[in-house]
């Protein structure tokens, strides 16, 4: 009995068919392999302050345990300038490939860009979050010399002595720099403003008496006062610092409007594929449960706190709210 032929027209449409899939397939193979195989290489983690600064004592402290779980080298890059705005603009504009993210404090994401004319960035649209690191108070301080036992008496202090007070900052449109006009605004003081190119010389020159008050992150501050060159008047957050026991709160010293916290956290580009995010989240959020490093956060006067992308967005956008209205009530915009 005679075979009978295939049916070639059915055939066909089932080739052009596999050909697609396996077309699909390779397309999809060269879009998730990258992000499969990542880290192929060393990942580097900009930082928009100087050398010696709370932003850069995090990334320094979280870089080695976090190269370990990547299998890649983990390099601090200090970006400073701009009240932190030209770091991140940096990292706006690279590759959202994993490999160049930022170590940020408040003042690139919820400070630097409102404080411009010309924004040099949205902070909510153009970064991907991946994780909260730390929480804690600032430490407002003062020489050890200062006749000033806490900040309700240096504030009233500095009101005896109008056009003769002035406070430093980390730079202007910095956290340190709000912390201080927050001040201003809280006290109905017009302490005049000095910035600096970063907390460690603004520090040096509180101590050598050039200016009279700075308030900055713990991890900063925290050394020079318990080695004597510095005196704590207040702490800005809700609770004392363990650190500093017999150091009073700012709501304790009638000064509740002065009360903020300091963040730090790990952002990168928009559009970071989303299995890098959740890959470092993780790594992230292991690191910072390692007690040694939890050790270390609190010796620095900082409070380990992770939390993830979704929360840490949610945690910034509404500190870009606080901090906009003190900018615009105090009218700080900067050329």
């Amino acid at each position: 009995m005679p075979i009978a032929p295939r049916p070639t027209h059915l055939a066909q449409p089932r080739r052009a068919a596999l050909r697609q899939l396996l077309l699909a397939g390779g397309v999809l193979a060269l879009v998730a392999g990258p992000a499969a195989a990542w880290p192929d290489k060393p990942v580097r983690i900009v930082v928009t302050f100087a050398a010696g600064g709370a932003s850069d004592i995090v990334a320094r402290t979280i870089s080695e345990p976090l190269a370990k779980a990547l299998g890649q080298p983990v390099v601090v890059d200090n970006k400073p300038g701009a009240g932190g705005t030209i770091g991140g603009a940096e990292v706006v504009r690279s590759a959202p490939d994993g490999y160049t993210l930022m170590l940020s404090n408040s003042t690139p994401l919820s400070i630097g860009p409102f404080t411009v004319p010309k924004p040099p960035y949205d902070p909510v649209k153009q970064f991907t979050y991946i994780g909260q690191i730390s929480q804690g108070s600032y430490i407002a301080v003062t020489r050890p010399d200062h006749p000033s036992k806490d900040l309700k008496e240096w504030v009233t202090w500095a009101k005896a002595n109008p056009g003769r007070v002035n406070f430093a900052s980390g730079g202007a449109g910095t956290s340190t720099h709000l912390n201080g006009e927050l001040m201003n605004q809280a006290t109905g003081l017009d302490v005049t403003h000095v910035p600096y190119k970063g907390s460690a010389p603004a520090v040096q020159d509180l101590i050598g008496g050039q200016t009279q008050l700075l308030i900055d992150a713990g991890t900063v501050l925290l050394p020079q006062v318990k080695g004597g060159k510095l005196k704590a008047l207040a702490v800005t957050g809700p609770k004392r610092d363990p650190q500093l026991p017999d150091v009073p709160t700012v709501r304790e010293l009638g000064l509740g409007a002065m009360e903020s916290v300091g963040f730090q956290g790990l952002v990168g580009p928009a559009g970071m594929p989303k299995e890098v995010v959740d890959r470092l989240a993780a790594e992230l959020a292991k690191v910072l449960a390692q007690p040694e490093i939890k050790a270390k956060f609190a010796t620095a006067g900082a409070e380990v706190h992770s939390q993830g992308p979704a929360a840490f967005a949610g945690f910034v956008k509404a500190d870009n709210e606080k901090w906009a209205k003190l900018i615009r009530e105090r009218k700080l915009e900067l050329d």
